[in-house]
């Protein structure tokens, strides 16, 4: 008996022993081959970082001989020795030196404290970003940036710290701001790692996200459509980043009123997902909201709840019934039957989507904000205003608090609020409300953009009611005017 235990243990030895080294030589090959998420993938199932082939060289020196700077920079990221040297005493630098990679001699050049000190910048800024503290994470990204741009105006490391800076921007509403640094960090992407690189698609998208924000559909449109293309043709048309791309695409047409053109693309996305990754993954939950949504635009409502109520069910599931995902799910129900006129079954869940936020996400979030804003509405169709006015004032507090005065979403705060004034016949304090909103979309969006529009037309329905006819047909005009040229 004690032998064959003892032979067991053996077998068991050589076994984790073979697998071991297999995971070694494959992590040798796929960082020869630049294979970048497959290096990822093996460290994180636990190969040696510092392995060596029969030369003596490590994974970090044979993506360096084969210039190779994505997988560098990952095998850095991880830890890998720089100063290792091979059987014939040179280090990934010399061999990347000696093949004239001279990115990659530069990033090897790299102090290891400075890494560090960019990593950590890094690090607290994205911190503070989910937790909504945006000045603080613009400081934490501004100084990576800088850290950054002491390693030349083409390395990863700066496009990471523009496109991270660039997620503060957008999230202040300061469009003109992020531009520029989005346009950067695409840059870099396509010289570094060439035009069709998956993470050049990345920062298509993103970029084209920001235009679609401002109104700009025209020039967001052909940057999805070109995402899409790299995304098929060097992951696959069944890739989830694929699915990511169709979905993008989706809600630029959706947005525009082009329903029969964003169906198809978000049915096909929730396919790809659910071939690829299963019916129950979480990720499944976004494609299904942008479905149901889609629907609701069109008053579908048989063929949203479904959907939505799907997943409902697959994130709280995949997430635990506490997660902030759960609460998008939730809206979105909630307002499916808000929209139906049901407001005693919409009620509960918005309660339960702001209880989620408020405990996730602490009271002062910008998506807190937007739970008291739907909450509010509910009750505003309801007509009970003096349930609405404390939960309006508390979101516009926390969105200029968070996002800053002049945000977009503080306008609709603003516009929200007036409302509520304008149906309670007190036009005084509403006509500063809808002022100071309209200020505030002309100036972040631009004059031309159809939220304009909107503030223009509801202004002058005020405006009408107060006698004042000849400022009403003003505002009326410009709004006209302005749907005449975004059809």
């Amino acid at each position: 008996m004690r032998l064959s235990g003892i032979s067991l243990m053996v077998a068991y030895s050589l076994s984790l022993i073979f697998s071991q080294s297999y995971l070694n030589q494959d992590l040798l090959k796929m960082a020869k081959e630049g294979q970048d998420a497959l290096v990822r993938t093996l460290l994180t199932a636990g190969a040696d970082i510092n392995a060596r082939d029969e030369d003596g060289r490590t994974a970090l020196m044979l993506a360096a001989l084969g210039g190779h700077l994505e997988t560098v920079e990952s095998l850095l990221d991880a830890g890998a020795d720089v100063e290792a040297s091979d059987d014939d005493g040179k280090t990934a630098q010399d061999l990347a030196s000696e093949k004239g990679q001279n990115e990659i001699v530069q990033v090897l050049g790299i102090d290891p404290k400075e890494r560090q000190l960019w990593e950590s910048y890094m690090e607290a800024g994205l911190r503070a970003y989910y937790e909504a503290h945006y000045s603080e994470a613009d400081g934490q990204f501004v100084a990576a940036l800088s850290e950054a741009e002491k390693w030349g105006d083409q390395n990863l490391r700066l496009a990471g710290s523009l496109d991270n800076l660039v997620l503060v921007y957008r999230a202040q509403g300061r469009y003109a701001e992020a531009e520029p640094l989005y346009l950067r960090a695409l840059a870099i992407g396509e010289k570094v790692l060439g035009p069709e690189h998956p993470h050049v698609a990345t920062n298509l998208d993103n970029l084209a996200v920001l235009y679609l924000t401002q109104g700009k559909y025209a020039e967001a449109e052909p940057l999805h459509q070109r995402a899409l293309t790299i995304r098929e043709t060097v992951l696959g048309p069944e890739h989830p980043d694929v699915a990511n791309s169709l979905n993008n695409l989706a809600a630029l047409y959706e947005k525009q009123g082009k329903y029969a053109e964003a169906e198809p693309l978000y049915q096909r996305a929730l396919a790809i997902q659910e071939n690829a990754l299963g019916p129950e993954h979480r990720d499944l939950g976004t494609s299904l909201n942008n479905l149901a949504l889609l629907y609701e635009h069109q008053r579908k409502y048989g063929q949203a709840e479904p959907l939505y109520r799907r997943s409902l069910a697959i994130r709280e599931k995949a997430l635990g019934p506490e997660h902030p995902a759960v609460a998008i799910s939730l809206n979105g129900l909630a307002l499916l039957y808000h929209y139906q006129g049901k407001y005693a079954e919409a009620e509960p869940l918005y309660q339960r989507a702001l209880a989620i936020r408020e405990k996730a996400l602490g009271p002062e979030h910008p998506d807190v904000s937007a739970s008291l804003n739907n909450l509010a509405g509910l009750y505003h169709a309801q007509g009970k205003y003096a349930e609405v006015e404390p939960l309006l004032e508390r979101a516009l507090a926390i969105r200029e608090k968070a996002l800053g005065p002049e945000h977009p979403d503080v306008a609709n705060s603003l516009n929200n609020l007036a409302r509520l004034y304008e149906d309670q016949r007190k036009y005084g304090q509403a006509e500063p409300l809808y002022r100071r909103s309209l200020a505030i979309w002309e100036k972040a969006l631009g004059p031309e953009h159809l939220a304009v529009a909107t503030s223009l037309e509801n202004y002058a329905i005020l405006l009408r009611k107060t006698n004042r006819n000849a400022e009403a047909d003003e505002l009326e005009g410009r709004a006209s005017a302005i749907r005449r040229k975004n059809p």
